[in-house]
């Protein structure tokens, strides 16, 4: 870890409470901020930190650039929810690359397929179905981002590293808690539940390049 990298991290850090606050206490002026700001120290501390494997690391700056611009869309007043959408599902993919170029362990694919099936029968078909009633115009991007985390998920038990399986899990449900908010039932600390497994799973997804 160098001192910049762990320096950035820690701002990173700093900038995540505070959206969380922003989150629970409904000050969006705050959040516009603090939302943005925290991906870009941590793209910043991806960049300055010293990589196990420099290729991953290109990969996860992608992803995290493409999350960044997930969060603008998403943050907008006006419902940017498909750009968004559209942004995550790349991240994802170049998540999946970067977990790839590492090499993958057949063990901890097999362990990361079996969480996402039992994940998909337990919260994706209910969600699916809810979004085919509510918003059938989106059922299509939606499955199709359900796959590409639920593959990202896979590649990141695959790396058979437990970081980046903590960082991918929380990220997973993160996205989960967005979809059922949107879809089937919203909840009073939803937003809030969102960010902080949104910001835990980066964070940890950044540390796992280490």
């Amino acid at each position: 870890m160098t001192g910049p990298a762990a320096a950035l991290l820690a701002a990173a850090a700093l900038s995540a409470v505070v959206d969380w606050w922003a989150v629970h206490a409904d000050r969006r002026p705050v959040e516009y901020v603090g939302k943005p700001l925290t991906l870009a120290l941590l793209t910043g501390a991806a960049l300055a930190l010293d990589p196990a494997d420099p290729t991953v690391r290109a990969w996860f700056v992608v992803a995290l650039a493409l999350s960044l611009v997930g969060d603008v869309f998403l943050m907008l007043p006006s419902d940017r929810f498909v750009p968004g959408l559209a942004s995550f599902l790349l991240a994802h993919v170049a998540y999946v690359v970067g977990f790839v170029a590492g090499g993958l362990e057949p063990a901890g694919v097999a362990l990361g397929l079996a969480v996402v099936v039992a994940a998909g029968v337990g919260v994706g078909v209910p969600l699916l179905r809810s979004a085919r009633r509510t918003a059938p115009a989106l059922v299509g991007p939606v499955a199709a981002y359900m796959a590409v985390i639920s593959a990202m998920l896979v590649c990141a038990a695959g790396s058979w590293r437990a970081v980046a399986i903590a960082g991918a899990l929380l990220f997973y449900l993160s996205d989960a808690l967005i979809g059922y908010g949107r879809f089937v039932r919203s909840h009073r600390h939803g937003r809030l539940a969102v960010m902080v497994t949104y910001h835990l799973g980066q964070g940890l997804l950044v540390l796992s390049l280490l």
